[in-house]
């Protein structure tokens, strides 16, 4: 399953992301965990030191590696310099599952020894000093956009994407390649404005959208959450010592996690597994197309010289049946 973890700053949507993550892995699941927010902080929240966290390779600088890689033998790609971040896969085309090697998971991901297992952590990257006032993040994400849509996963394997704050992962359709996304949300009126506008912007396209209540201290708070959001309230989450302890650096041992915290991400993992029988592979391939052609006419065939629409192989569906083809 795909999960994106989304909010408002400070929502502590990577603290949670992160939980589940080490949820997934004492569970003994293969994962595959991206940092797509423009403060890269996944890292830390999964026990990396600075210099580690600030070590991890990052995938917007292995791009043209990536789409190297992705781009295989389609031939309506007339090569790597012709992709861009909403290129999608055809017959030929490299696709890359989440238990795989290959050399895309070879430059861009590392393992994280966790106390109940492994993931492989990527991370889009910080702005570099070449960034600062001419570059968009957006950019930035375009790796993870392009692995996104090359991406084969099954049951019981899961990829958790920290994605950028607020509304700003609408920039691009990478918004609607996920089986669910959590909406963390603090019990305040600025908490629930962000689920508002993404319940806003999302409402054509199908995503399945579940609210976290964070830094939830009483039944007033849970109250206020149900009035706002509805039944889209999944869990809520309260005050945790072991989240204090991990953030200064000394996590206990996972199995030392609150029951009550435990449980919110036991159903957490519940809510996901449970849109694997509702996947429909013909929207998420038809999503894919039509942010592609987006993107050509507004900048793609300018910027290549070509026109892209030609990349898009008709009748062609991603889904698991065609894993044996990667």
């Amino acid at each position: 399953m795909k999960i994106a973890f989304v909010g408002k700053g400070g929502s502590g949507k990577t603290t949670l992301s992160s939980l589940f993550i080490r949820q997934l892995a004492a569970a003994g699941a293969p994962v595959v965990a991206v940092d797509a927010d423009i403060n890269q902080h996944l890292g830390a929240a999964l026990g990396l030191d600075e210099p580690e966290a600030a070590a991890l390779p990052a995938m917007g600088a292995q791009l043209s590696l990536i789409k190297d890689y992705l781009r295989g033998a389609n031939p309506r790609i007339a090569s790597a310099a012709m992709m861009i971040k909403t290129t999608p896969p055809g017959r030929g085309s490299r696709l890359v599952s989440v238990t795989e090697p290959n050399p895309v998971y070879d430059a861009c991901a590392r393992p994280v020894e966790l106390d109940g297992g492994a993931v492989r952590l990527m991370v889009t990257g910080p702005f570099t000093d070449a960034d600062l006032g001419v570059a968009c993040y957006h950019s930035k994400t375009g790796a993870v956009e392009l692995f996104l849509n090359h991406l084969v996963d099954g049951r019981d394997e899961y990829v958790v994407v920290d994605m950028t704050a607020g509304s700003d992962s609408f920039a691009s359709g990478m918004f609607t390649r996920f089986d669910i996304t959590f909406l963390v949300a603090e019990p305040t009126r600025k908490g629930v404005s962000v689920y508002r506008q993404y319940k806003e912007y999302a409402r054509d396209f199908g995503v399945t959208l579940k609210v976290v209540g964070n830094k939830v201290q009483g039944q007033d708070d849970v109250d206020f959450l149900r009035a706002e959001v509805g039944d889209d309230l999944l869990v809520t989450v309260g005050h945790s010592d072991w989240v204090r302890a991990m953030e200064k650096g000394r996590p206990p041992r996972f199995d030392l996690l609150e029951d009550a915290n435990r449980l919110a991400l036991h159903a957490l993992q519940e809510a996901a597994d449970a849109t694997y029988e509702l996947r429909d592979h013909e929207r998420y391939t038809r999503q894919m197309v039509q942010f592609h052609l987006k993107n050509a006419e507004a900048w793609g065939n300018e910027r290549t010289g070509a026109d892209l629409a030609a990349q898009v192989d008709p009748g062609y569906v991603l889904g698991e049946d065609v894993t044996a083809l990667a």
